[in-house]
């Protein structure tokens, strides 16, 4: 389990993809091989195939590069931050629920850090009057572990 890497986190999560995509994706280029083979000598057939292997790797990497953390008093998804203090309740969501959140239960002014390959997140409320935004659905593996730290923060602070 990768949760609490870090050491004076909390909680610590790295959104990363699942072995499937990158057994899907690499049969993916193995397929392009087998199609330019027959109509490129076989080094170009191979150098287009790196290139391909290579844009799958980038692309499955800075996909699952998100992070889910919470330390030092910030809750951390993404690229986006927030302090503890502007934080209300945090629920953990089965799959249903983040579903049903995630679409017709949505609001439009929601933050969302979502992953189709995860399905149960963690519904974070925001108590700052002045923040448009009423909650956080964040995808993580583990939600029960990141409500808790939340919870604990918010209850600590």
């Amino acid at each position: 389990m990768e949760s609490r890497s870090l050491p004076d986190a909390e909680y610590d999560e790295r959104l990363g993809v699942p072995l499937r995509w990158w057994v899907q994706g690499t049969m993916l280029v193995a397929t392009l091989w087998l199609a330019v083979v027959v109509a490129l000598p076989g080094s170009v057939a191979w150098a287009v195939t790196a290139v391909a292997m290579a844009l799958l790797a980038g692309v499955f990497l800075s996909y699952g590069s998100a992070r889910v953390s919470v330390r030092d008093g910030v809750l951390t998804a993404g690229r986006a931050r927030i302090e503890a203090a502007h934080l209300g309740a945090a629920e953990a969501l089965d799959a249903d629920a983040t579903r049903r959140t995630a679409g017709r239960e949505a609001d439009a002014r929601a933050f969302l850090l979502l992953r189709p390959y995860l399905k149960r997140a963690v519904k974070v409320a925001i108590s700052d009057p002045a923040d448009p935004t009423p909650y956080w659905l964040v995808s993580t593996r583990h939600p029960e572990e990141l409500a808790a730290a939340l919870n604990a923060r918010r209850t600590a602070g």
